[in-house]
């Protein structure tokens, strides 16, 4: 069965998005670094293996699964020669036929969240395939950003950044084909978690100066110099498009350090 993405040349959105990626390089290696190394690490949707050069090291076993078969091929063709990686083509929805209950020790899903439709039953699918204590890192793409937040005001709606349902669009990715993209408001994700016995440990807000002529007259090192020192303070106050969360799962020997 044919996959969205297996009719869209997602290598070529990220040319030209270097500032983007690597703003959510510098979240993932902030959230690793709290993170002790681990013996199998779990990435969902992780597509042609954009992320994997990040968080290898961090794991004895990786495991990368996504739905689309074309871009399992060109990842599986980038890291032939890494033995620690294995390929499993599944939706995130049947990953619990795949893997094991409570086999993995940190689970990543970056850029996936706006596909799911059921929040609450992928939430309890990351629950039951963590090990007890193991950590997720997960981004969603946040509603109530500075510019979607300054557009609703404008035509009235004073009241945008507390309506914490979801918003909905669809990617036409192809004639007559459409992803289903949703955007979250911060406050939702948060307590999704909680309720699913998860431990928030650390927020950050990501691709902050996100805005294209800023990106073409200043240059992206010093885009990056600013993002690093802005994602956490930023995160406060929900100001980016994609927010980052380092969560815990709760169970045995789970201590936490900080929480929010």
């Amino acid at each position: 069965m044919s996959a969205h993405y297996d009719t869209y040349d997602y290598p070529t959105y990220w040319e030209g998005r270097d500032y983007e990626h690597r703003s959510e390089i510098i979240a993932i290696k902030s959230f690793l670094d709290r993170i002790p190394k681990t013996d199998r690490l779990l990435e969902i949707g992780a597509g042609y293996g954009r992320l994997i050069p990040v968080y290898i090291y961090r794991a004895k076993r990786v495991i990368i699964t996504d739905p689309s078969a074309k871009l399992l091929c060109l990842a599986r063709r980038k890291f032939a020669g890494q033995k620690k990686i294995k390929i499993i083509q599944s939706t995130a929805e049947n990953l619990g036929k795949k893997i094991s209950s409570k086999s993995v020790d940190l689970i990543i899903v970056v850029r996936v969240l706006h596909h799911i439709q059921n929040l609450d039953h992928f939430f309890r699918l990351v629950y039951k395939l963590l090990k007890p204590g193991g950590y997720l890192i997960l981004e969603f793409p946040n509603k109530v950003h500075l510019k979607a937040t300054i557009r609703e005001f404008a035509s009235g709606n004073f009241t945008y950044p507390l309506e914490i349902f979801t918003k909905n669009f669809a990617e036409k990715k192809r004639k007559k084909k459409f992803i289903p993209f949703q955007n979250f408001h911060p406050d939702l994700i948060r307590h999704k978690l909680k309720e699913s016995s998860f431990i928030i440990m650390e927020g950050r807000s990501v691709s902050n100066i996100r805005i294209p002529i800023i990106k073409k007259i200043i240059p992206v090192d010093f885009l990056l110099f600013l993002e690093k020192y802005l994602q956490k303070p930023l995160y406060f106050i929900g100001f980016g498009p994609s927010i980052f969360l380092l969560a815990r799962k709760r169970g045995n020997n789970s201590k936490v350090l900080t929480t929010l």
